[in-house]
């Protein structure tokens, strides 16, 4: 029933091959522990209207959350997946952890009272985070982010939450995102290209995102001769720039000066495209797969990139996989974190069963 219209009982039956009796038992059950609701007629129907019955997709929520260098984001959605509120929230790049977390804090306050909701109401929560996730759901390895190697989100959350929550690297939730609302829908092998003043990659693999045995599968930019680690200082250094550009327009001004035409720019668009080109072949001949998403801030100039790339691909891979611009933005990472959060829901309701949902 979840994420399809309403439903008689005769529609439930055919869908489930029971018999109808049956599936009115099953209905009528649902109906009474919380989990499915009635749709009442709204009197358009001539004659005595079968009644319908619908996935209560109240019952729960989850949250997902993107902490970033630059902001916070905090999507809040129902057990289908539908976002009913957000909150992205500045934050400085050089903040502390506690200043941080007080951030994220308060973008998860503003959403739970603007929904009307207690932390009991909260079914999961994932939350995304700058670099390679281990098993206790820290950066350890490497995080750009100041003092977060040693911060747990999870034990943070845990203090006002009492649902499961989980930690996963960015660019491994931006792929899940894609693969599920995003240009990889039809895919079930993704390298997700995180192209920003960073580069990373997510990989899904048969279907399945791959985190490796330390958390720490696509981090292929460690490898310095990949030139992954450098890349983002072309931009960053282009001839020509006024000096008076702000560090974090730097990036943008390139593109735009690109898009004129402007030679010096033209070139040091190429020689970045060339950098990432080179981890991007990495992935491809290892794991050829069907799509390649260019996401992360620069996804916003995929006009610019994505041709000059598909042209290295073609030099440097045996076969060229599609390459598709990110249709989701700055929202993936967050979305992804939603999508893992109600995986966790349907993991434990289907392997270990749940409680009945709190009426409403």
């Amino acid at each position: 029933m979840r994420g399809q219209p309403p439903a008689t009982v005769t529609e439930l039956a055919g869908r489930t091959g029971l018999s109808r009796p049956g599936t009115d038992v099953v209905v009528r059950g649902l109906v009474t522990d919380g989990w499915v609701k009635v749709v009442e007629p709204d009197g358009s129907t001539v004659g005595r209207p079968a009644r319908r019955y619908r996935f209560n997709a109240d019952a729960g929520h989850v949250f997902g959350v993107d902490i970033g260098a630059h902001k916070i984001l905090v999507l809040l959605s129902n057990l289908e997946g539908e976002v009913l509120r957000s909150r992205r929230m500045p934050v400085d790049p050089d903040a502390d952890p506690a200043e941080r977390l007080a951030v994220l804090d308060a973008a998860i306050t503003d959403c739970l009272t603007e929904a009307g909701l207690e932390p009991d109401q909260i079914w999961a929560i994932t939350v995304g985070v700058t670099g390679p996730v281990d098993a206790s759901g820290r950066t350890s390895l490497f995080t750009p982010l100041p003092g977060w190697a040693s911060v747990s989100p999870a034990d943070h959350l845990a203090a006002r939450f009492g649902c499961p929550i989980s930690v996963e690297n960015d660019c491994k939730l931006a792929a899940v995102a894609e693969r599920w609302q995003g240009a990889a829908q039809d895919a079930d092998d993704i390298v997700y290209l995180q192209a920003g003043m960073r580069i990373g990659a997510g990989l899904i693999i048969d279907g399945t995102l791959r985190r490796g045995f330390g958390g720490a599968a696509g981090e292929i930019g460690a490898l310095k001769t990949l030139r992954w680690l450098s890349a983002p200082s072309r931009l960053e250094n282009c001839p020509g720039m006024p000096a008076d550009v702000h560090p974090d327009d730097k990036a943008a001004w390139v593109f735009e000066r690109a898009r004129e035409g402007d030679r010096d720019a033209l070139t040091t668009l190429r020689r970045y495209v060339k950098d990432l080109a080179v981890g991007t072949a990495a992935l491809v001949l290892t794991l050829d797969p069907q799509v390649v998403v260019l996401g992360g801030g620069y996804s916003r100039s995929a006009d610019l990139i994505i041709d000059p790339l598909v042209d290295e691909l073609e030099r440097l891979c045996l076969r060229v996989p599609e390459v598709r611009a990110s249709s989701l933005g700055a929202d993936s990472v967050a979305l992804g974190a939603l999508r893992i959060a109600l995986d966790q829901i349907d993991a434990q309701l289907f392997a270990d069963g749940m409680p009945a949902p709190l009426k409403t």
